[in-house]
C-alpha cells in the first residue's frame, strides 16, 4: 500500500481529493488537511510514500511547501491554473492534475506514484563521506546542506523512506535526514545492527522488547517485523535466549 496524504484548503475539492484516493486499492489514505501545516504535522509523525497537494493555499502554497520539506515525499499537484505546470516538475513532481480532473486522471496519476516508488531510483555518485565509518565508531552524513558527524553507538534505529533514509538517535529527539539507500547504510554498520523490516533497521542493544512480529525499543516506538527478515531475527534471538 502507498501511504498519501490529500491536502487542499478547499472542503469540497477536499472531500473529492479524499473519495478518489479510497477508490484506488494500492492508496491507503493517511490525512485529510487544509492547510501544509496539518500536512507538516501528519508528516513528522507518521512515515507518508506521497501527497496529492493544492498548489493554491492561503498559508504557504504547495510549491513552497515542499520545498520546505527536508525529505520530501513523492507529490502529485493539484490546482485550477495551468501556469504552475513548469514550476511543478521543477521540484520534481509525479504528476500534476489540472482542475477539474476526473477519476480516470486521477488513476493516471496514481499509477505513475506506483510505478515510481516500484522503480528503484537510480545511484548517484556518492562521496566516500557520504556515509563512512572511521575508527572512532562513526560516520559522516548529508543534511541540510551540511555534513555531519554521527556516533554508531547512538544510533537507535533507521527508518527508511523512498530514497532518504531517518536516523533515529538516543542523544536527540528529532531524526538525522539524509538522502541515501538502506542498502548502503547497512554496508558500514557493525554487527549489533540488524535490518528487520524493508523500512527499518535496529540497533540490536536497544530493543526491550519482542512482542509476536513486534520489536519495542521504547514506550513510544513499536516496529514491525516484516515477512522477508522474520527468520534471520529469530536466529538472532535463539542465540540470546535463555530458557526452553
Amino acid at each position: 500500500m502507498i501511504k498519501v496524504l490529500a491536502i487542499d484548503d478547499e472542503p469540497l475539492a477536499l472531500q473529492q481529493l479524499a473519495a478518489y484516493i479510497k477508490k484506488v486499492p494500492f492508496l491507503q489514505l493517511m490525512g485529510e488537511c487544509q492547510s501544509a501545516t496539518e500536512a507538516k504535522e501528519i508528516l513528522n509523525r507518521e512515515t507518508i510514500d506521497a501527497v496529492f497537494c493544492d498548489i493554491n493555499m492561503p498559508d504557504l502554497n504547495g510549491m513552497d511547501f515542499v520545498k520546505s520539506l527536508a525529505a520530501p515525499p513523492l507529490v502529485v499537484f493539484t490546482t485550477a491554473y495551468s501556469e504552475y505546470a513548469v514550476e511543478g516538475f521543477k521540484v520534481n513532481a509525479v504528476d500534476y492534475l489540472l482542475k477539474p480532473f476526473g477519476l480516470d486522471d486521477f488513476r493516471r496519476a496514481a499509477n505513475r506514484l506506483q510505478e515510481r516508488l516500484a522503480t528503484p531510483a537510480a545511484p548517484e555518485s556518492v562521496p566516500e563521506m557520504h556515509a563512512q565509518a572511521d575508527e572512532d565508531d562513526s560516520i559522516f552524513v548529508k543534511t541540510d546542506y551540511k555534513v555531519v558527524k554521527v556516533a554508531i553507538s547512538d544510533i537507535r534505529y533507521i527508518e527508511g523512506m523512498s530514497e532518504y533514509l531517518k536516523i533515529h538517535l538516543e542523544s536527540q529527539p528529532k531524526p538525522i535526514v539524509t538522502l541515501l539507500s538502506m542498502k548502503k547504510m547497512e554496508e558500514y554498520l557493525p554487527s549489533y545492527f540488524m535490518r528487520i523490516h524493508r523500512s527499518y533497521i535496529i540497533n540490536l542493544k536497544n530493543i526491550q522488547e519482542v512482542n509476536k512480529n513486534r520489536v519495542i525499543m521504547d514506550a513510544d516506538t513499536y516496529l514491525p517485523v516484516g515477512d522477508n527478515y522474520k527468520d534471520a531475527f529469530n536466529d538472532y534471538l535463539n542465540t540470546k535466549f535463555l530458557g526452553k
